[in-house]
């Protein structure tokens, strides 16, 4: 998960980066915490919707991570939040408007992301299921909360009727959507957009 509220040293010196904090984080995080490739990262980011270069995480993870990986060995040592609270907004990346699909804790920190042209029900199942794949039963949230966005109670139906189930339902932990109220579109923006030019 992504510290939203790292706001001093190096951390959130992303400038002259052509992609937003979160994304960079995110990369370096994954490759710190698992045993994957940089080329894993390119196809995995491709995969929701960011195109980069193997080399420019290289480049991101000799920047940032011996500072993260300081600060990560505190957030791993909480646990996994069995709440998620999933938003969609409308940001520039690139010089291109986009979609940005996000599901965070109730920390605010960046548990996964997906960019689509497109804002619907087919594009919130492809972040859902990205964002779900290869979790433990322990990791799967118990609890989605929303923004009201319709695309994600059919994006969840949908899984279900195909047998893919969102997380594992049991009668202590019942999958539930709660919706919430419209969270401001320029907060969100303002939280997620990249600093500096696209």
């Amino acid at each position: 998960m992504l510290g939203g509220d790292w706001t001093d040293g190096t951390m959130t010196d992303f400038k002259w980066r052509h992609f937003q904090g979160d994304v960079i984080l995110w990369a370096v995080r994954w490759y710190c915490r698992y045993p994957i490739s940089y080329r894993d990262l390119e196809e995995m980011l491709a995969e929701r919707g960011i195109s980069v270069d193997h080399t420019t995480i290289y480049r991101w993870v000799q920047c940032y991570a011996p500072e993260m990986e300081k600060r990560l060995r505190w957030f791993w040592r909480r646990g996994f939040d069995p709440s998620w609270r999933l938003d969609e907004t409308y940001v520039k990346v690139r010089g291109k408007w986009t979609y940005l699909y996000r599901a965070v804790d109730k920390r605010g920190d960046t548990i996964d992301f997906y960019l689509s042209p497109t804002r619907s029900a087919k594009a919130a199942k492809r972040f859902l299921g990205k964002a779900l794949r290869g979790l433990k039963h322990w990791e799967k949230p118990a609890t989605l909360n929303t923004d009201k966005a319709p695309s994600y109670g059919a994006a969840i139906t949908e899984l279900k009727r195909e047998g893919r189930h969102c997380c594992k339902v049991s009668d202590e932990a019942a999958f539930c959507l709660i919706q919430r109220p419209y969270i401001s579109k320029t907060l969100l923006t303002r939280r997620i957009s990249p600093r500096g030019s696209p």
